[in-house]
């Protein structure tokens, strides 16, 4: 779980959407901000950047959210997050965000990391067996990291199957230590 601010923040935004009614519109429109700045260095750096004043961010953010169509509420919130100087935990606000949902629907959240971008079907694959082997619903969050090499890292909550090729050159090493 998400912890400190970006907790206080989504479950603030979680507690207000739900209130209003608003959970699914939200989760899409939370879900395309947090794409947006995995997609995007510029963003990414826009949101972390402490040079850069509110005025600057705020115009940026609300140029690009609008482009992308996120609701009036994930925008105020955003703005908000812009007030108080705490854009820089964005990312980690989202993520707070869905995990609030998922527990809230019954879901269970999945990590996945892959060295390059899972396609559709794949994705769709991979969700089938979680759900299966989990016995529930199950939300797939898929991350890049091409030092992985290939294969993936998953996680569910605190369990996590590591069939990375890093990890298995690693331990080939490791092995290959006591033998001359």
């Amino acid at each position: 779980m998400v912890s400190g601010i970006a907790e206080r923040y989504a479950r603030a935004l979680f507690e207000l959407a739900r209130d209003q009614g608003a959970l699914d519109q939200v989760a899409g429109d939370i879900d395309t901000i947090a794409a947006l700045i995995d997609e995007s260095s510029d963003l990414e750096r826009l949101t972390r950047s402490p040079v850069l004043g509110r005025e600057a961010q705020s115009k940026g953010m609300v140029a690009v959210l609008e482009r992308a169509g996120v609701g009036d509420l994930a925008t105020k919130f955003v703005g908000l997050v812009i007030a108080k100087r705490r854009l820089f935990a964005l990312r980690d606000m989202a993520r707070g965000f869905s995990q609030l949902l998922a527990r809230h629907r019954g879901e269970v959240i999945a990590t996945v990391t892959a060295a390059q971008p899972l396609n559709d079907g794949q994705v769709a694959a991979l969700k089938a067996e979680l759900a299966a082997a989990m016995k529930t619903d199950v939300k797939l969050e898929t991350l890049v990291d091409g030092s992985i090499l290939g294969g993936l890292v998953v996680r569910v909550g605190s369990r996590m199957v590591d069939s990375s090729l890093k990890t298995k050159l690693q331990n080939l090493k490791f092995a290959m230590r006591g033998v001359d």
